[in-house]
């Protein structure tokens, strides 16, 4: 892929994006939890649109990847907001989000802030909106309730992998998933039915609560949380060229 560009935020944080200009919506990819813009899918995304001649962006949070600041001061409402300054700056025109793994609660919330009419469909890739809530104990809870960040085994990578007092309180201050989420665009959701982070019935409940009725859900028994296998990613570009008018 190219290298980085950077847009400055306006308290000095640089973020780090790569963008492809062309037809149709820009696809905008979000990356999952402590991942960054290299990924294999968000790779796979941007190679495809390229060779397609159509606009696709993709970014690392601040704090991630290549972008300036630290990890611990991120929070969702600050992606989010990174984000929103990214389309802005790029994407005049409608946008597919794909979200993946906590890019694909990110996506909701980002779309929940454009007009709804710049939103023209949605991806997620293992969502896993409100998992502060789900995903964490009532004693860990209870820790980062206290000021104390918590630390779990990583399955991806040799150092342990943290949550901040701050991403989480503004994680509950964020929960979609008791009310419904006024999006009508299109959204195509994939999730391994073998996800040992996301239980698959997120995908279930997510397309419950979503007020569009053009949701399909594709549960993939063996799959696991990444769905990064090539048939996984050909699943995936799939979902975005139907949304974004893509040719396969």
């Amino acid at each position: 892929m190219t290298d980085a560009s950077f847009h400055v935020m306006p308290d000095g944080r640089r973020i780090a994006y790569r963008f492809t200009p062309g037809e149709g919506p820009t696809v905008v990819f979000l990356p999952g939890y402590k991942s960054d813009m290299a990924g294999g899918k968000a790779t796979a995304v941007f190679n495809a649109a390229q060779a397609q001649g159509r606009a696709a962006l993709l970014l690392d949070y601040s704090g991630c990847g290549e972008s300036s600041g630290s990890f611990a001061d991120g929070t969702l409402s600050i992606w989010r907001d990174e984000v929103l300054a990214l389309i802005a700056a790029h994407c005049p025109g409608p946008v597919v989000l794909v979200g993946s793994s906590m890019g694909g609660w990110l996506m909701l919330l980002v779309a929940l802030a454009l007009p709804a009419g710049q939103v023209a469909g949605l991806v997620g890739i293992a969502a896993a909106p409100d998992f502060t809530d789900w995903g964490t104990s009532a004693e860990d809870q209870a820790k980062l309730a206290a000021g104390e960040t918590v630390w779990e085994d990583n399955p991806y990578g040799p150092e342990p992998t943290p949550t901040h007092p701050g991403f989480w309180a503004d994680g509950q201050a964020q929960l979609l998933l008791e009310d419904e989420v006024a999006l009508e665009c299109p959204v195509r959701l994939l999730h391994g039915q073998a996800d040992p982070d996301v239980p698959w019935e997120i995908a279930l409940r997510l397309a419950e609560v979503l007020r569009s009725d053009a949701v399909q859900v594709t549960l993939i028994k063996d799959g696991d949380h990444r769905l990064s296998r090539p048939a996984d990613i050909a699943l995936l570009l799939a979902a975005v060229a139907e949304l974004a008018g893509w040719t396969r």
